[in-house]
C-alpha cells in the first residue's frame, strides 16, 4: 500500500572536485546526521556527482567501478537505519566510460532504481568526459509512484512531463548547478512542479568546487508551486513533510492532463 506522508531530508554539502575519500567521509558523516534528526526522516537525498565533484579531467580513474563501493555504503546505512535513501549521483565506471548515475534503496537496503544523466551540459564539458543514459528514471518509493532527473534534465520540459504522464507524483532532482543562474534553478524547478502537478524536491551543493561556485538554495516545492522549504548557501540538511494526497486534488482540481490534444503538439 502507497503511503501519503513523507519526511523528506536533502544533504546540502560542499563537494572537493577530485577528493573522493573526503566527499566520501562527508557523505556518510551527513547521512548519520540526517538519520539522527527527530522525527526521523523517510526519504534522504544526496547532491549529483558527490563521490567526485567535477574533476572531469580526471574522472575516468576517480570514477567507482560500476559503483560498487557507493552501492554498498548506502545499503548499509539503509539497513542500519530503516530509511529509503536516494544517493545523489555518483560518477559511475563503465567498462571503458563513465555514466552520471544516480541509485535509490529502500529501507533494506535493497537496491530499487538506478538512472543515468540523459543530458550532457556542455558548458561543463560534460559531453567530452561522460556517457549519456538512455533510460527515464521511473521508480516506485514506499508505493508512490516517483522518477528522478539530474540537474540539467530540468531545462527539458518533456522529459518531466513523460514521466508525470507515467504516473509521477514525486520527481526528485540531484544537482551540481552553480552561480548566477539562481534565477533558472528556481524557476525552471517551481514551473516542472507547476506544469506536472507533482512535488518537486530537488538537491543542490554548496561552495568552491573545481573552480566553479555553487550556491545551493535545495528546495522542496508542492504541485501548486509553493516552495515549502528552501535552504541557503552554506552546508545544512533541510526538512520538509510532503502530503501525496495533494498531487491528486490538484490534478483534480485544474485537469491538464486529460485537457491535453497531443496529436497537435507534434
Amino acid at each position: 500500500m502507497a503511503v501519503s506522508q513523507l519526511r523528506i531530508a536533502l544533504v546540502q554539502m560542499n563537494i572537493e572536485a577530485g577528493n573522493t575519500e573526503a566527499n566520501f567521509a562527508k557523505m556518510e558523516a551527513k547521512l548519520e546526521e540526517a538519520a539522527a534528526l527527530a522525527p526521523k526522516p523517510d526519504l534522504i537525498v544526496l547532491p549529483e556527482m558527490w563521490n567526485t565533484g567535477y574533476a572531469l579531467t580526471e574522472i575516468r580513474k576517480l570514477a567507482d567501478p560500476d559503483g560498487e563501493r557507493s552501492k554498498r555504503v548506502v545499503a548499509d546505512f539503509c539497513r542500519r537505519h530503516g530509511i529509503v535513501v536516494l544517493a545523489g549521483s555518483i560518477a559511475q565506471l563503465r567498462g571503458d566510460g563513465v555514466t552520471n548515475t544516480l541509485h535509490v534503496f529502500d529501507r533494506t537496503g535493497e537496491a530499487i532504481a538506478e538512472y543515468s544523466k540523459i543530458h550532457l551540459f556542455q558548458l561543463m564539458n560534460e559531453h567530452l568526459h561522460l556517457e549519456s543514459g538512455d533510460t527515464a528514471g521511473a521508480f516506485e518509493l514506499e508505493g508512490i509512484p516517483a522518477a528522478a532527473m539530474i540537474c540539467y534534465d530540468i531545462r527539458f520540459p518533456e522529459l518531466a512531463r513523460k514521466l508525470a504522464l507515467g504516473g509521477a507524483k514525486l520527481l526528485i532532482v540531484p544537482a551540481e548547478w552553480p552561480h548566477p543562474r539562481l534565477h533558472h534553478w528556481r524557476t525552471l524547478l517551481q514551473a516542472r512542479a507547476i506544469e506536472n502537478q507533482m512535488f518537486v524536491v530537488a538537491c543542490n551543493t554548496v561552495g568552491e568546487s573545481g573552480g566553479t561556485n555553487f550556491f545551493g538554495h535545495s528546495m522542496v516545492i508542492d504541485p501548486w508551486g509553493e516552495v515549502l522549504v528552501e535552504a541557503g548557501e552554506e552546508e545544512t540538511i533541510v526538512v520538509a513533510d510532503v502530503d501525496l494526497a495533494l498531487v491528486d486534488e490538484v490534478r483534480g482540481r485544474i485537469p491538464v492532463f486529460s485537457d491535453r490534444r497531443p496529436h497537435l503538439y507534434n
